[in-house]
């Protein structure tokens, strides 16, 4: 017999069937026969007027099936792809929309914009057939630069969008912080970047549409971050075919990180083409197409100021930032760099007046959207790159000033000025133990060893906050099966993260069951509820509900054991997976009690046969999980390399279920913002918006050697916003590690240089560059 308990380091029950080759993802799915496969012809112009396409030659070559283009797309009436959040501008107005059809009408606005699709036999017939196709394109002028989208006479993305503004929107009070300008000692500011980069989740995105002749109803098999999310867009808002002629499925998923949340156009196009077709039909990217139509992350320029009085604490801070939202509204992403984010530019201070507006600019880019923390890391780096460059200015050591404005444990629960409550935290605490576990005391040595060595060492400090757990309901549903087992269903899905061990480990302790008696289902918009993985919300909310179903079978059950063992309810306990009588050893095991809920003798009145069940746990109270990373690395001022030595966080997520699984998201986070930081750089030309980064010979992920070994460890809090305690953790390394990296590499070149900011990625070359120009007389980075 195993049993899980929650708070145990269990391994990944999934592990197994993953490492021996049993998974199954998208392009792995077996189908009842032969599929014909489907590409997409994409356009090489970042903004054209399409003044003719023929496609006749294409549809008469071998093996092809269909050629279909944006008029089909207009002669079908088809929906355009949705943005789902409105957003009000300053001045009461709403945002105009930006209409996207599955291909492109008339115009092309971005580079790997689709224009046609092709279906054939095969994957080469389906290539060879899209150069046939004859694009008569006239260029138009484009723009691919965030700031410069912005500025006086850049080319317009769309016509009836005025200087590429889609947005204008604010948070914060305006009056109340201007009032702390003018009352404050000393004025600091600083402009930053926050670096465009491409999701490149190891598995790409896929989608097979199979199609019933029968039923009329089609089944798309998709990589997802939730079944119920794709449905309706395609089925209601696209196709318009109505959900119950669509099934949607995801089976294992190898990475999402926000990008398989959202409707692609290549998902409603491989269902309409099998539906046309009666077949199924089959796309699986390759990586270079996956760089030109994924949804990308990040891309912000910001101006930030910050009101200080005369001991250096905070009276007011005040954000501009211009937010790239590339060529086409995507589903979230007017959200992300406004209500996602931007209350999380409070941090963990005290600061008591906050202004901010959020420019949202449209480019001839790949649309962005949410991508891992969706707005919170952005406003994190804002934040404590920006509370670093104030503790330079004022002469304060990077702990000083943070411990100067950090809330006091005697403030909990605090109100932000930007309308948050943050429930629980001791956060001086959890800076200086993570102070502590990395020694920064003896850090002078170690520059000073390191020096010798002619390396320049740097020290970086950095916490953060986010706001997550919370959003859309989360419903869990347990089916009692006739071999004595367990299936639970519920609506998010797993993209690697161990879903299947932490639902598995709640269940085991809350009923008593054995792991090999339970069995999870995710990613069949049959069987599950609705649910979306995102938000770091698997525990806080998923967990729960897992929870709360659980809660409920064990109160229906004790009824019906009472009744079978003739006792009083409050006589009934539950224990190891057993309702006995309190005092003997009269008892009734889980399974027996299910298998008696059937009999309606056994139930009480009104009572459904059973013991299945469900509970549906709401979104609507968040958790803030914080914490400090330290990072301590050497440049060397010859080439611009920077090794990291040492990397220390402690962060406080509350009560913890699985230590191991928490540990993994931590690493992993990590290493996506140490990619951030330091090599992951996305490059469009600014004369032709060609993507040069489209490919890994020229965008650099972070490679074994630039993640460093972690120190990792925990100073918690319990979260009072759920029941389990739990603050989410899926997104948090993510957060404080771009931060951490650049105000390390500042410290480091600040000593010998006079360097007070580098914007990431803080690339080798662009570290030499800098140097240069300080050694030089050149211009130094601001």
């Amino acid at each position: 017999m195993t049993k899980f308990g929650m708070g145990q380091s269990t391994r990944r029950i999934e592990d197994p069937r993953l490492l021996t080759g049993g998974g199954r993802y998208t392009d792995d799915t077996k189908l009842a026969g032969p599929a014909a496969r489907a590409y997409v012809l994409r356009s090489p112009h970042a903004h054209a007027v399409i003044r003719k396409l023929d496609a006749s030659a294409a549809k008469a070559a071998p093996g092809v099936l269909a050629v279909l283009t944006g008029d089909d797309v207009k002669a079908a009436d088809f929906g355009d792809l949705p943005c789902l959040i409105p957003i009000q501008n300053r001045d009461g107005s709403m945002r105009p929309d930006t209409p996207r059809p599955m291909l492109a009408q008339g115009k092309v606005r971005h580079v790997g914009d689709p224009v046609a699709l092709v279906v054939a036999g095969t994957l080469e017939q389906a290539k060879d057939a899209a150069e046939l196709i004859e694009v008569d394109y006239a260029p138009l002028p484009s723009v691919v630069d965030t700031y410069g989208a912005a500025q006086k006479g850049a080319p317009l993305v769309w016509e009836h969008i005025k200087g590429n503004e889609v947005f204008d929107w604010e948070m914060g009070n305006r009056g109340a912080t201007d009032a702390a300008f003018a009352k404050a000692d000393r004025v600091v500011k600083l402009r930053l970047v926050n670096n465009r980069v491409v999701v490149n989740s190891m598995e790409p995105r896929g989608a097979i549409a199979e199609y019933d002749a029968a039923s009329d109803r089609s089944t798309l098999w998709v990589s997802s971050q939730g079944v119920s999310v794709i449905r309706p867009y395609i089925a209601e808002m696209v196709l318009k075919i109505g959900q119950d002629k669509l099934r949607v499925r995801t089976g294992d998923v190898g990475g999402g990180f926000g990008m398989k949340i959202f409707v692609h156009p290549e998902y409603p196009m491989v269902v309409w083409a099998s539906r046309l077709l009666k077949r199924t039909v089959k796309w699986i990217p390759e990586r270079q197409e996956a760089f030109q139509s994924d949804v990308q992350g990040r891309d912000h320029v910001s101006f930030a100021e910050m009101a200080l009085d005369k001991d250096c604490r905070f009276l007011g801070l005040r954000v501009t930032t211009y937010a790239a939202l590339g060529a086409y509204l995507s589903h979230y992403s007017a959200f992300i760099p406004t209500m996602a984010g931007t209350g999380m530019l409070a941090g963990l201070y005290q600061t008591p007046a906050i202004y901010v507006n959020v420019k949202g600019m449209m480019t001839n880019t790949v649309p962005t959207d949410a991508y891992r923390g969706a707005g919170r890391p952005e406003a994190a780096y804002l934040l404590e790159r920006f509370v670093d460059h104030i503790a330079r200015e004022t002469g304060l050591a990077p702990d000083e000033i943070r411990a100067r404005n950090l809330v006091r444990p005697d403030q909990i629960p605090w109100a932000t000025a930007l309308g948050d409550t943050i429930d629980s935290g001791s956060f001086e605490a959890v800076m200086r133990k993570a102070m502590a576990q990395a020694d920064w005391a003896g850090f002078a040595a170690r520059r000073a060893e390191t020096q010798k060595r002619g390396k320049w060492r740097g020290i970086g400090l950095a916490t953060y906050v986010e706001k997550c757990g919370a959003g859309a309901p989360d419903i869990a549903r347990v089916m009692f099966n006739e071999d004595d087992s367990l299936t639970a269903f519920i609506g998010n899905q797993t993209n690697g993260q161990g879903h299947e061990t932490l639902y598995t480990q709640i269940l085991s302790d809350k009923l008593g069951v054995d792991i090999d008696r339970i069995r999870i289902v995710q990613g069949d918009s049959d069987v599950v509820p609705d649910g979306m993985t995102g938000g770091s919300r698997a525990t806080p909310v998923g967990g729960v509900a897992m929870v709360g179903v659980s809660d409920k079978i064990i109160a229906k059950g004790r009824l019906v054991a009472a009744t079978v063992l003739e006792a009083a309810p409050g006589d009934i306990e539950f224990k190891d997976g057993s309702f006995a009588i309190v005092g003997t050893d009269r008892r009734l095991s889980l399974f027996e009690a299910a298998k008696a809920a059937r009999e309606p003798k056994n139930l009480p009145a009104g009572a459904a046969p059973g013991l299945d069940d469900e509970f549906m746990r709401e979104g609507d109270n968040a958790t803030f999980p914080n914490g400090c990373h330290i990072c301590e690395l050497e440049v060397d001022p010859d080439t611009g390399s920077v090794d990291i030595q040492r990397y220390t966080v402690v962060d406080d997520f509350g009560a913890v279920m699985n230590p191991l699984l928490l540990m993994g998201q931590v690493h992993g986070g990590i290493g996506q913002g140490v990619g951030q930081a330091l090599t992951e750089r996305t490059v469009y030309d600014n004369e032709s918006g060609q993507l040069l980064s489209g490919s890994f010979m020229d965008y650099a992920l972070p490679r074994a050697d630039v993640v460093p070994h972690v120190h990792f460890d925990l100073h918690n809090s319990p979260c009072t916003t759920n029941p389990l305690g739990v603050k989410g953790a899926g997104e948090a390394g993510a957060i404080g590690a771009p931060p951490a990296v650049i105000n390390a590499i500042v410290d480091a070149l600040l000593p010998q240089t006079g360097i007070r900011h580098i914007d990431m990625p803080a690339t080798a070359h662009a570290i030499w560059q800098a140097i240069q120009a300080a050694r030089g007389g050149g211009k130094v980075a601001a």
